[in-house]
């Protein structure tokens, strides 16, 4: 964990884009929220034109981003700082037409509810410390 889900609405959405939103979303989580890069997963998915309103209106660009990580792990201040950077990294690739209506959201699940490799994070933990 952390698995970090971008949905983007974009005309074009290029391959170096998707890379540079992956590899600076994976550099926030590493040096802001703490976490090991060998778990963090980023997902970068394009929704068509048309699929997006705000305010009931259709817009032409538009992004949304939720990050799932672990309940009590990081503070508020790191999380906060994580959304202001991602938005930041989101604006610099993207462009500046980017609306301030991209909501980021830290989603903070109990470590025994998720796991990778068939285990929990709370098992996975308890093998490490044994």
């Amino acid at each position: 964990m952390p698995f970090i889900r971008i949905t983007i609405l974009a005309p074009l959405l290029t391959a170096e884009q998707i890379g540079r939103i992956q590899q600076g979303t994976t550099e926030l989580m590493q040096s802001i929220m703490r976490k090991p890069a060998v778990g963090i997963a980023v997902l970068v998915e394009r929704v068509e034109h048309g699929a997006w309103t705000i305010a009931n209106c259709p817009v032409g660009l538009a992004a949304h981003v939720e990050a799932t990580i672990g309940l009590g792990i990081n503070t508020a201040a790191e999380k906060a700082r994580f959304m202001a950077e991602m938005w930041q990294l989101l604006r610099s690739t993207l462009g500046p037409e980017l609306r301030d209506e991209t909501y980021l959201v830290c989603h903070e699940v109990d470590t025994k509810t998720y796991g990778r490799g068939g285990l929990t994070r709370n098992a996975r933990d308890r093998q490490h410390s044994s």
